[in-house]
C-alpha cells in the first residue's frame, strides 16, 4: 500500500475516497511502487524530483481539483516526491473501483497537465531566466502561497530556494534576478515573501 506520512489524519482504507489531512512540509509520496491516485481537496501540494548532485526540480505544483500519483492507473513505478506545502487535504481514490465518468475526468486533468508540462519544458529551454521567474511568481499567484493585500497586490509565501527549484536554476542566481526586478519596481522581495507590484509588466516579461 502507498506510504502515507504520519501527519495523516485518516488512514487509506478499501473504500473508493479517503480523505487525509497534511502539514506543511509533509511528504505525501516517495518514488517507488504506486497503488492510489490523489486529487487535492484544499491547498497545494508539490511534484520534485533530485538531480544526481542532489539539488531539489519542482516538476509542478498540483492545485485543489487536480490529480497526481498518476502512474497507478499504468502500474509503473513513481520517480519523484509528493510534498504539501501548505495545510492540505487530499482524496484518495482507489483506481480499480473508478467509474466511467470518473476516468473521463481525470484524462481531462491528464491532458491539461501535459500541456502544462509543454510549457514548463518551453520555458526551460528558451526562456531566459527573468522570463521564467516571472512566469512562475504569475502562476504562484493562483495558488494558496498567495494571498490579495489590502492594497489589491498578490504577494506571495516563497523563498529563493523554491523560486530557483521550480525554474531549473540556483538560489544564487534567482537571487540577483529578485533583486533586479525589485529595483524596476515590478516586484518586492522580503523574507519568504514576494509581493507583485507590477503585474501587466511582470507577464510582459514573462513573455519576452
Amino acid at each position: 500500500m502507498t506510504q502515507v506520512t504520519q501527519s495523516a489524519t485518516k488512514t487509506i482504507n478499501e473504500n473508493y475516497v479517503d480523505t487525509v489531512s497534511h502539514r506543511p512540509g509533509s511528504v505525501i509520496l516517495y518514488p517507488g511502487p504506486a497503488d492510489m491516485l490523489y486529487r487535492v481537496v484544499s491547498g497545494l501540494i508539490r511534484i520534485h524530483t533530485m538531480d544526481d548532485d542532489g539539488n531539489g526540480l519542482t516538476l509542478r505544483y498540483v492545485k485543489p481539483g487536480e490529480y497526481f500519483g498518476e502512474e497507478a492507473l499504468s502500474g509503473t513505478e513513481r520517480a519523484y516526491f509528493a510534498e504539501a506545502v501548505t495545510d492540505s487535504t487530499v482524496d484518495v481514490i482507489n483506481p480499480a473501483l473508478m467509474t466511467s465518468e470518473d476516468n473521463l475526468m481525470v484524462t481531462g486533468h491528464l491532458v491539461r497537465t501535459l500541456e502544462r508540462a509543454y510549457e514548463s519544458i518551453f520555458r526551460l529551454v528558451g526562456k531566459r531566466l527573468r522570463a521564467r521567474i516571472a512566469a512562475e511568481l504569475l502562476e504562484l499567484k493562483d495558488t494558496a502561497l498567495a494571498t490579495e493585500l489590502e492594497s489589491g497586490e498578490t504577494m506571495i509565501y516563497a523563498t529563493h530556494d523554491e523560486l530557483a527549484a521550480a525554474v531549473g536554476s540556483v538560489r544564487e542566481t534567482v537571487t540577483k534576478v529578485v533583486g533586479e526586478l525589485s529595483r524596476d519596481g515590478v516586484i518586492s522581495a522580503g523574507y519568504g515573501k514576494i509581493t507583485l507590484r507590477d503585474e501587466a509588466a511582470l507577464a510582459e516579461i514573462a513573455a519576452g
